[in-house]
Formats: C-alpha cells, sequence, structure tokens
C-alpha cells in the first residue's frame, strides 16, 4: 500500500519498549529495515529485531557512554560515538560484545555519524567545528575538513555527494572522491537563519534536504540547487533540544518528534501538516525515523515505540 495522507493518520504505536529513565540519544535502521539500534544517556546500546518487535541484545558501555549510534558493516555491528573519557569513535560487535576498532582524531564532542549507503565509509562531525572521512576497515582518518561552525552533514542516496551545513547558515556540497578540491556548491541562507541546525538529511530520492534546527522549525531545501521550498512548524522544541525529522521511504512526507509527545507530519508537496500521532509516552520525543523498507516508524524518548498503520477506512 502507498502512503497517502489518510495512512499517515492511521500510524499507532504498535510496541512499546521501556529500557531506560534517561533520554535516548539516537537511532539507526539496518539498510534491511530489520533491526534497528539504540544509543542512551544510561550509557545502553539496545539491538532490537523490527520484523518481529522484540528486544534482541543489551550492550552496557559504561566506560565511554555512548551518543551518536548508527550501524556498521553488518547489522550486527555499530559505530559509536563516546561521552565519556574522551572523543573517540568506537566499532563495536554486537554479536561478541568486543571493540572491532577506534578511530581517534576528533577533540570535542561528536555529533554526527553518517555512513556511506552504498560502501563501508563513513564521516564524522564534531563540535571541534571539523569533519573526518573514515574507512571502516582502517583505524586512520581518510580525508579532514575544516569549517567555520559546527556542522551537520549527510551522503546523497548514491554516495557520491556529502553536503555539509556550516554554522547553521551555509549549505556546502562536496565530491567525496575528490574531497581535497573543495566543494562545488556553496548555498548560503543567512536570511534565513532562526535557530541552530542539529541535523541535515538527504531525501531517499536524492532530490530534496531537511534541515532541522533547535527550535519549532524544520527547512526544506531543493537538493540540486540549494533554493529553500518550504519551511515545515506546528511541532514543539520548548527545550532546544536537537529533536530529529525523517524523511519517509517514498520521499513524499517529512515526519519530526516534538515536545508534546507527539509525532507531526507534513506533505511535502502541498507543504501542510497531514497528521498528529499520539505517543503512550508523556515526554518529548527526540528521535523518530521512518523505516527504509517497511512501513513502520521508530520514535524514541526515555523508551522505544515502533509504529504500524491501523486501518480504518469504514
Amino acid at each position: 500500500m502507498d502512503l497517502t495522507d489518510r495512512v499517515m493518520r492511521c500510524f499507532k504505536p504498535s510496541k512499546v519498549f521501556d529500557n531506560s529513565r534517561e533520554l535516548v540519544n539516537s537511532l539507526d535502521f539496518a539498510a534491511a529495515g530489520d533491526f534497528v539500534v539504540t544509543g542512551g544517556s544510561d550509557d545502553q546500546i539496545v539491538l532490537y529485531n523490527s520484523m518481529y518487535g522484540e528486544q534482541k541484545k543489551i550492550s552496557l558501555t559504561k566506560m565511554y557512554g555512548v551518543g551518536q549510534i548508527i550501524f556498521g558493516h553488518t547489522s550486527t555491528t555499530v559505530l559509536h560515538s563516546s561521552t565519556k573519557i574522551n572523543d573517540t569513535i568506537r566499532y563495536l560487535s554486537l554479536h561478541q560484545n568486543k571493540y572491532i576498532r577506534y578511530f581517534i582524531g576528533h577533540t570535542n564532542k561528536v555529533t554526527s555519524l553518517i555512513k556511506s549507503p552504498v560502501e563501508d565509509i563513513f564521516v564524522s562531525a564534531s563540535l571541534d567545528n571539523s569533519l573526518m572521512l573514515w574507512d571502516l576497515r582502517s583505524p586512520n582518518c581518510e580525508a579532514h575538513i575544516s569549517v567555520a561552525g559546527r556542522p551537520v552533514a549527510d551522503f546523497d542516496p548514491n554516495g557520491l555527494v556529502l553536503a555539509v551545513g556550516i554554522n547553521s547558515k551555509t549549505i556546502k556540497m562536496f565530491d567525496i572522491r575528490n574531497l581535497k578540491n573543495g566543494s562545488f556548491i556553496t548555498a548560503n541562507y543567512n536570511e534565513y537563519k532562526q535557530y541552530d541546525w542539529t541535523d541535515l538529511k538527504f531525501s531517499p530520492n536524492g532530490k530534496f534536504i531537511i534541515i532541522p534546527s533547535d527550535g519549532p522549525l524544520i527547512k526544506l531545501i531543493d537538493a540540486f540547487n540549494g533554493e529553500p521550498i518550504n519551511s515545515f512548524v506546528g511541532h514543539q522544541n520548548k527545550n532546544s533540544i536537537p529533536v530529529e525529522a525523517s524523511f519517509s521511504p517514498d520521499s513524499k512526507y517529512v515526519i519530526s518528534g516534538s515536545n508534546d509527545s507527539r509525532i507531526h507530519g507534513w506533505n511535502i508537496k502541498s507543504g501542510s501538516k497531514v497528521c498528529i500521532l499520539e505517543s503512550y509516552y508523556n515526554g518529548p520525543i527526540n528521535c523518530v525515523k521512518f523505516n527504509p523498507k517497511y512501513m513502520m516508524i521508530a520514535s524514541t524518548s526515555t523508551n522505544m515505540e515502533f509504529w504500524l498503520p491501523k486501518y480504518n477506512f469504514i
């Protein structure tokens, strides 16, 4: 079934996991959509089977903490940033509960981890005003980009272009094969700066970019020419936390977490809000993602919720 405005309004929480009383920092779906992983302020990494709605494994990271987390080469390996001791990125085998590799180089908090959709490379962005390109097979940094401010970044769906948002006012596009040549597109948005950018994401079809912020505003940008298309508003972010936004797999919708315990959704084509989805949890929803392959949503606060459409069209 295709996603429509009506179907979007039918999503309901189908499974709730209450693993912690502390905030979940990040979540990621495996590329096949069959697993999802979270990293929390309670120093827990939790792996779920999203097909069966089951919690599969909890790994503790009491020594290093866990900030950002993404899947690695397989659905049993993850990369995570640290919140304790140092700013090293760690590559963990969930199956063996053993670290495979350490990626050392950042000197301040790592705010983003972005894996290429086509090969085993990833980019890390940090408050030390830099991005680093890494190969999962080597501990050495492959490339380093210094920027004038806090960066947010993402790969395009073909893994060829790296888009970098800088200091909440500029987007630069880099050819991942020729980073040393610098950016090939630069777009400035000084007149649109109202809140600090907290993320940047390409749509699955590669046509759009969304820029969530630490306020109640998400910008939609044309990925080809950098022109602003729309702004999505109406969700809450009273505490200025990094509230995540996500595209639907068909690139027709954008969803966002909110301080009001709800998921808000907008139709990209019309620009209108199409749904406000009620959570079981009475707290801010800070992480939210569409499953890349199946019609489901995952969201977190201190808990994890899986959302499925429950049709009632009669």
